[in-house]
């Protein structure tokens, strides 16, 4: 797929979902880009600013399968992967697939779980698979979690353990429509009969196809140098107890090569990275006891650090292939 053609099918996808949701098109890219980097999202945001419909929007413009797992303090891993059911008449055990079985699979709330529920994804998220009773099920193909937290209400949840949060891609917030969307909002309402809005699957897109796209976007040697620089000062800054691992490093390339597919280049700049990189990192960080203390946010340790390793200068040269 060339680039301007996976781009025209982004846009479509991006449309598609903006007609359903009010969402800033540029959260809706950072979305996207974490399903073509072929990773998963993590939605912080209060409740009412659209998270399970734009996981379900997303669903529907790329014609995949939905799912949605409500995570409570009495949910069971069982529940998320499934389980085996003796069948009287056949004399054995069945498998029966949980909803962890689905092409998008929307994990509500995820933090309200127990730490061994949560720890039931932590297979599925890594290798798209989960292993019941010894005997591994390989998931759908495409498999991309969005979950979601809320950042306020934090009676009866549960903190997500750090090799969870490095398995998502990217952490990001939707956010509240301004005054103009806000009003869309009602609008839209007031022209339809049902109270959630269908989303149609976008004309001649292809998700598997369109998530090879990355792979034919050049990333310069100068490019990459940036992504290695910024991943290793995030482990020299005095705030930050346990900085951003090899596999953040990895996804930095990949989401800011995934960024650029979205926008239609065939080459990542220095500002696809510095773009994409507060998402990608900041969720990844551990500070230390005096910045929590100073109640220092983790994403403004990414925009020092932005500010503070230089930046190269990079001569875009197409590759023989183009």
């Amino acid at each position: 797929m060339s680039t301007d053609t996976a781009a025209d099918h982004c846009d479509a996808v991006i449309d598609t979902v903006s007609s359903a949701v009010i969402v800033e098109r540029a959260t809706l890219e950072t979305v996207l880009s974490g399903f073509l980097a072929r990773g998963h999202v993590l939605l912080e945001d209060v409740p009412g600013t659209g998270k399970t419909l734009t996981a379900r929007s997303f669903a529907g413009a790329l014609g995949l399968t939905f799912s949605r797992i409500q995570f409570t303090p009495d949910l069971l891993p069982a529940d998320v992967t499934g389980t085996y059911v003796f069948d009287e008449q056949r004399g054995e055990f069945e498998f029966r697939s949980g909803p962890i079985f689905g092409n998008v699979v929307l994990a509500d709330e995820i933090n309200r779980a127990s730490p061994k529920t949560q720890a039931a994804l932590l297979e599925a998220m890594a290798e798209g698979q989960v292993t019941i009773e010894g005997r591994t099920h390989e998931l759908p193909d495409p498999f991309f979690v969005v979950a979601t937290q809320n950042p306020i209400e934090q009676s009866g949840t549960f903190p997500l353990p750090e090799a969870q949060v490095d398995r998502f891609v990217v952490k990001t917030s939707l956010g509240y429509p301004d005054e103009a969307g806000e009003r869309e909002l009602v609008d839209r309402r007031a022209e339809r009969t049902d109270r959630t809005p269908e989303v149609q699957a976008s004309p001649g897109v292809d998700p598997a196809t369109l998530r090879r796209a990355p792979e034919a976007v050049h990333v310069a040697d100068g490019v990459r140098g940036y992504v290695v620089d910024l991943a290793r000062a995030t482990r020299a800054d005095g705030r930050v107890e346990t900085g951003v691992s090899p596999r953040g490093t990895q996804r930095l390339f990949e989401t800011a090569r995934a960024l650029a597919a979205v926008r239609g280049r065939a080459y990542v700049t220095p500002d696809h990275v510095a773009e994409i990189a507060p998402v990608v990192l900041a969720h990844r960080l551990v500070l230390t006891p005096d910045a929590r203390v100073e109640d220092v946010e983790k994403r403004t340790v990414v925009e020092d650090l932005l500010d503070d390793v230089a930046v190269p200068t990079v001569t875009y040269t197409a590759p023989p292939s183009e």
